[in-house]
């Protein structure tokens, strides 16, 4: 179950920033699908937190302290909110860690390791491959990820990545077509938040990748998705599947958001033609949203239906730390007490919605998610007809499961 997950960068590309000339030996874990090494000792330990994993990793912190490790926290989340990771770690790393990580790694073997490192505005050029060598062999459906773009250009109300004022970064095309080529295989994935965002950028890129011959997915915006040009060059460069936020069928939800790009109108539009080229669409939905009422549930399941979204998924307005949704629901009163980072995973309600109670969102929010998981609902969206059938029933078998 734990393994139909792409394989997370961070820690083969830290693994890769490490100064080779130091005495470092290097060994990655990712919990999601393997267990901690509680009882082995380490000199220096670093762990990335998101959010929802702040609390687990904050436990693992202070073990490894209390076994006389140095401690390194990082990722969005400390980003968000460093004092607070401070509390459990020897240094926080803020940012991205290009530069700051190499630097790290050398205070700390000569002894001089500061409690802070923030990570500017990184030149994505010349990145070191990540070590993939590293990481669990058979432990993901999609081991090959890559990235060619960091940060986001859209202001999402409830967006971390626009919170940590991550802003918009590019790596040189060359680059990253020259590690896909490089990668063993032909299937990969992108792992960028908004791949397409930068269209002369991703024209550029599917040019790049074209020639490859290798069959790829990724995430972009629906306002990028709107485009054919693009999707026909997606579709020439390989891409046979993308993630899409469609988020709400209500414009006054979407404005409220401030995703107000997307246009509920055009979805049937943009799925059919991305089908027509070929592609697989993983779509995402939102509830609890301010004009949510209690018929937001079923009204949904009956849309992604008819619209045939291949894998739907779901989740739970959620304000993370630092973002307008959460400065506007504490200004509010609207968070629920005694509710801890491990809720904020955007599956467990953790505010008071505006048009039905807590208990009333979390009950239409489970029945969400069993509607488009029935045998009956799964082959009325699929067609066997569509190239990335077997994958997408594999997918939907998958969330069966969850």
């Amino acid at each position: 179950k734990t393994s139909f997950r792409e394989a997370p960068l961070t820690a083969t590309l830290l693994a890769a920033l490490t100064p080779g000339d130091l005495p470092i030996e290097v060994s990655i874990c990712d919990a999601s699908v393997s267990p901690v090494p509680l009882d082995r000792s380490f000199d220096l330990v670093a762990i990335s937190i998101i959010t929802g994993t702040a609390t687990r990793g904050y436990r693992l912190a202070d073990h490894f302290r209390s076994q006389g490790a140095k401690v390194v926290i990082g990722g969005v989340h400390a980003t968000l909110l460093p004092d607070e990771a401070a509390a459990h770690a020897d240094t926080v790393m803020t940012g991205f860690a290009e530069t700051t990580w190499p630097e790290m790694c050398r205070d700390f073997c000569a002894g001089t390791l500061k409690p802070r490192y923030d990570g500017g505005s990184p030149d994505l050029a010349g990145i070191p491959r990540p070590r993939r060598d590293l990481q669990k062999r058979f432990g993901y459906m999609m081991p090959q990820t890559v990235f060619a773009t960091r940060g986001c250009r859209n202001t999402c109300d409830f967006c971390a990545v626009t919170a940590a004022k991550f802003g918009w970064h590019t790596r040189p095309v060359a680059e990253v077509a020259a590690e896909v080529a490089a990668l063993p295989g032909l299937r990969f994935a992108f792992n960028d938040v908004s791949l397409c965002e930068d269209r002369a950028y991703a024209l550029d890129l599917c040019a790049a990748l074209k020639p490859l011959k290798k069959k790829w997915g990724g995430l972009m915006t629906l306002k990028a998705a709107d485009d054919e040009e693009m999707l026909d060059a997606l579709a020439e460069a390989g891409c046979c599947y993308m993630l899409l936020g469609f988020e709400s069928a209500s414009r006054t939800s979407l404005a409220g958001i401030r995703k107000g790009f997307n246009t509920p109108e055009d979805y049937q539009r943009i799925v059919s033609n991305m089908h027509a080229r070929g592609m697989m669409i993983q779509g995402c939905f939102i509830f609890g949203l301010d004009n949510d009422q209690p018929s937001v549930f079923d009204e949904t399941a009956k849309m992604v239906d008819e619209l045939e979204i291949d894998i739907p998924r779901y989740a739970l307005y959620t304000p993370f730390p630092n973002t307008t949704c959460y400065r506007r629901l504490s200004e509010e009163g609207r968070l629920l007490p005694k509710v801890n980072w491990s809720w904020y995973d955007t599956q467990h309600v953790v505010i008071q919605p505006k048009n039905m109670s807590p208990e009333e969102l979390d009950a239409g929010f489970r029945r969400a998610w069993a509607h488009p998981y029935s045998l009956k609902s799964i082959f009325r969206r699929l067609s066997p007809k569509r190239n990335q059938f077997v994958v997408a029933l594999a997918g939907n078998l998958a969330y069966r499961l969850y």
